[in-house]
Formats: structure tokens, C-alpha cells, sequence
């Protein structure tokens, strides 16, 4: 018991908005990936970023919703393409479908060609 006492003296408390503010944990999921433009030009770099699930207010949406309903919103940083806001029933729901990512590169892929960072193709 007086093990434990003291090892949670020595882990510092902060909040979730205190934790989004660290480098290291801006956003919930993170994968790096390399593109291309579909012509073939040179390999970049592209981060994909999950960011914190939160609960939507009504009036902050031009719809009806229920209580409870929230969003995630993914993030293409070195892509010129807007972020995307995922709506779900819940929090669990909204990030289960963020970080579904492939189905939002697949829409892109008549403008941009995929690749892990080893440089394999991501689809194949």
C-alpha cells in the first residue's frame, strides 16, 4: 500500500486540455505515410492525425442531434486538403470511424499515390 502511496505521488496529475496542448500528444492516433502526386512527382511526407473526440452542441451544427452525439477530426498535415470532421452517436463511435483512415486515402487516390515509409505501396 505505501509502495503504491508513493508512486502515485511521484505521477504528476494534468488534464486531458493540458495533455493536448504537449507536443507528443496532439491527437488521439498518428500515422506517417509518404505520397505522391498521381503524376509521379518525388515522395513527401504526409502525417495523419486523429485528433481529440468531443461532444458537438446543437448549436454548433446546422442539424438536429441527440445528446451525446460527437465528432473527431482528421487531420492531413502536408496534404492541401481540408480536415475532416467524423460525426458518431458517441465518442467511441466517432473515433472508431477517424481512425478508419483508408476509406477517406482511397477517395484521394485520383490525385495522390500512397506509400509506407519503407516506400511500399500502401494499398498493396
Amino acid at each position: 500500500m505505501e509502495r503504491a502511496a508513493q508512486a502515485s505521488a511521484a505521477i504528476p496529475i494534468i488534464s486531458a486540455r493540458e495533455m493536448n496542448k504537449m507536443p507528443e500528444m496532439e491527437g488521439v492516433a498518428l500515422r506517417e505515410l509518404l505520397y505522391s502526386y498521381s503524376n509521379g512527382e518525388e515522395l513527401k511526407k504526409l502525417v495523419i492525425r486523429i485528433k481529440g473526440h468531443y461532444l458537438l452542441r446543437q448549436q454548433d451544427v446546422g442539424y438536429k442531434i441527440d445528446e451525446g452525439v460527437a465528432a473527431c477530426t482528421i487531420e492531413f498535415e502536408g496534404l492541401d486538403e481540408d480536415d475532416i470532421e467524423v460525426v458518431g452517436m458517441d465518442k467511441l463511435q466517432a473515433l472508431s470511424m477517424a481512425v478508419d483512415i483508408d476509406p477517406y486515402l482511397k477517395g484521394m487516390q485520383a490525385r495522390y499515390k500512397f506509400y509506407w515509409p519503407t516506400g511500399d505501396d500502401y494499398f498493396e
